[in-house]
């Protein structure tokens, strides 16, 4: 591969950890927040949901600007205003002001989002696209693990303005690595008259993509807002103990995501859905009846390992139903379909976890656990509804 397009591969890679860093490094601070600022668990929760409504607001308007007005140029305008917000996230004054400036930072990770897929090819060669769909599932998964566990570093040194200042110098070094190696954009191809995407959406296998991508990340979602308060009010751990644990489980999702993509490149994205949906429904059956941290811990690492196969396979699945002039448009709708179950899994199965456990803040350890095993059973339900949909689905068109 030339130094270009290892430089290029590299700003992809920061720019997808960095968006999954800005939705797991605010939920560890949850906790922090809700005390910092006297505030109820719903009030704070409104910090990580208005990032994500942010994203799935404007995502797939991103990709169609970024087919339309170029990828590179639009990429690197989405890394500025991450950095920015993220400066102003940390210097809030109040609740009202943090929520406001992480809308700003989920407009800047939505470019972010849909550019980092959409520029996969034209960036790497075409029998390397499964691989590196692969590697970027790897960087959501370092993303996600270095959220917990560097976000409760910080929090216990620095306290929460820490964990949104962090994203301004990477966010900067990100833009500054697009605008020196990926590609300079070319004129965009003509769409034809009254097609867009919608055409492709008549696809069964790409509407199954896109209905999986959104349940099974609604159940990882769900990880990071009921995990805090188990691990901190049901198990007793510090900020920086609660940290390391949640990231456990995304750092062997992390370890396994080149090979996830490589194992797709050799059995094909259909065989793999399944398998990966299979391990994560192992994991989620295994946190309905977690007891104690070793047995959250194994299950956790189940239920992420899973993902990460999933992950790859159906991303590459997703993605070769997309021609070289609409891959921003479908790289849209992937990420849109991954945070609408985000959103469904910070809010539903959220409200669910508070509604077992009322009155979090005072709940028993046993309490706390009662409201753990119930939201990850209703999890194991989309898990299943999500494995139906791949043993029906027809193998995707394989990328050459």
């Amino acid at each position: 591969m030339h130094t270009s397009s290892r430089g290029g591969l590299v700003s992809l890679c920061l720019s997808m950890l960095l968006a999954a860093l800005g939705t797991s490094i605010a939920n560890v601070g949850l906790p922090s927040l809700a005390q910092a600022f006297n505030a109820s668990f719903h009030a704070t929760q409104w910090v990580v949901l208005t990032y994500l409504l942010a994203i799935t607001a404007v995502i797939v308007s991103a990709g169609r600007l970024g087919d339309r007005l170029g990828r590179r140029r639009l990429l690197i305008a989405g890394l500025l205003l991450f950095a920015l917000a993220g400066g102003l996230c940390g210097v809030a004054p109040g609740l009202r002001w943090l929520i406001a400036a992480r809308s700003l930072q989920g407009l800047g990770a939505a470019i972010m989002m849909a550019m980092t897929l959409a520029m996969v090819g034209d960036t790497v060669p075409q029998a390397r696209i499964a691989r590196v769909m692969g590697l970027l599932g790897t960087m959501s998964a370092v993303g996600t693990a270095m959220g917990p566990g560097v976000g409760g570093l910080l929090l216990s040194v620095w306290g929460w303005r820490a964990l949104f200042l962090v994203g301004m110098p990477l966010g900067l070094l990100a833009a500054a690595l697009a605008w020196r190696y990926l590609p300079v954009d070319q004129p965009p191809a003509p769409l034809a008259s009254g097609t867009g995407i919608w055409r492709s959406l008549q696809s069964t296998s790409l509407r199954a993509g896109l209905a999986m991508s959104a349940l099974v990340s609604a159940v990882i979602m769900a990880t990071f807002v009921v995990g805090p308060f188990y691990l901190s009010r049901g198990l007793g751990l510090d900020p920086a103990g609660m940290g390391l644990a949640m990231a456990v489980g995304p750092g062997v999702a992390a370890l396994t995501g080149i090979p996830a993509g490589r194992l797709s490149e050799r059995f094909g994205s259909h065989v793999m859905t399944l398998v990966g949906l299979a391990v994560c429904g192992s994991g989620a059956l295994s946190l309905c009846l977690a007891s104690g941290l070793v047995t959250y811990l194994a299950s956790l690492i189940t239920l992420t390992a899973g993902y990460s196969l999933f992950q790859a396979a159906n991303n590459t699945a997703v993605m070769s139903e997309a021609d070289a002039a609409r891959r921003g448009t479908i790289s849209g709708l992937l990420n849109l379909s991954r945070n609408l179950g985000l959103i469904f899994g910070a809010s539903a199965l959220g409200a669910m976890f508070a509604w077992t456990t009322p009155d979090v803040t005072h709940a028993t350890p046993q309490s706390v656990a009662d409201g753990l095993h119930a939201t990850f059973t209703a999890a194991f339900a989309l898990i299943l509804l999500a494995s139906a949909m791949a043993w029906r689905r027809q193998p995707a068109r394989q990328l050459a």
